[in-house]
C-alpha cells in the first residue's frame, strides 16, 4: 500500500461503543508502531467510559488507557484514514472510494470476565502486528 507524499499511514479503528475492541486495537497499534502510523479510534454509538475489564487487560501489558475517552465516529475521521478497520459496527461506517476497509470479527468484551477480555486482547494484538507488518512493507 502506498501513501501520498510518503505521509504516515492513518488507521481508524471503529466499533459500536469505542470502549473496548477499537480502544485496544488503537492502543496496541500505537504501542507497536512507535510513531510510524497515525492511529485513531471511534464508535458509532460511543459509551461514557472505557470498559473497566479492557482497561485492566491493557494495563497488564503496560498500556494505560486512563486518559482515553470513547469518541463519536465522524465522516472526517473516515476521510482522513487510509485504512478503516471495523469491528462489529455494521453499516454505521461511511464508505468512501479509495479507502482500504477491513472488518475484524471479534467478540465484544462488554460484560466479559477479565480472562475472556485477555483472549480478545491477544487476538487483536496478533491482528495489529500483522497490519503493521503490511504497512511497513509499503
Amino acid at each position: 500500500m502506498t501513501f501520498p507524499g510518503d505521509a504516515l499511514p492513518e488507521v481508524l479503528f471503529v466499533c459500536v461503543h469505542n470502549a473496548g475492541r477499537s480502544q485496544m486495537a488503537a492502543a496496541l497499534l500505537q504501542h507497536h508502531a512507535h510513531g510510524k502510523v497515525v492511529v485513531r479510534s471511534a464508535g458509532s454509538d460511543p459509551a461514557e467510559t472505557i470498559n473497566p475489564a479492557v482497561y485492566e487487560a491493557m494495563l497488564e501489558l503496560g498500556i494505560d488507557l486512563s486518559q482515553e475517552v470513547p469518541r463519536k465516529l465522524t465522516t472526517g475521521a473516515v476521510v482522513a484514514a487510509d485504512v478503516v478497520i471495523t469491528m462489529g459496527c455494521g453499516d454505521a461506517c461511511p464508505v468512501f472510494p479509495g479507502k482500504r476497509y477491513l472488518d475484524w470479527e471479534l467478540t465484544d468484551p462488554a460484560g466479559k470476565r477479565i480472562e475472556d477480555v485477555r483472549v480478545i486482547r491477544d487476538d487483536i494484538d496478533q491482528r495489529v502486528r500483522g497490519l503493521l507488518a503490511e504497512l511497513d512493507r509499503r
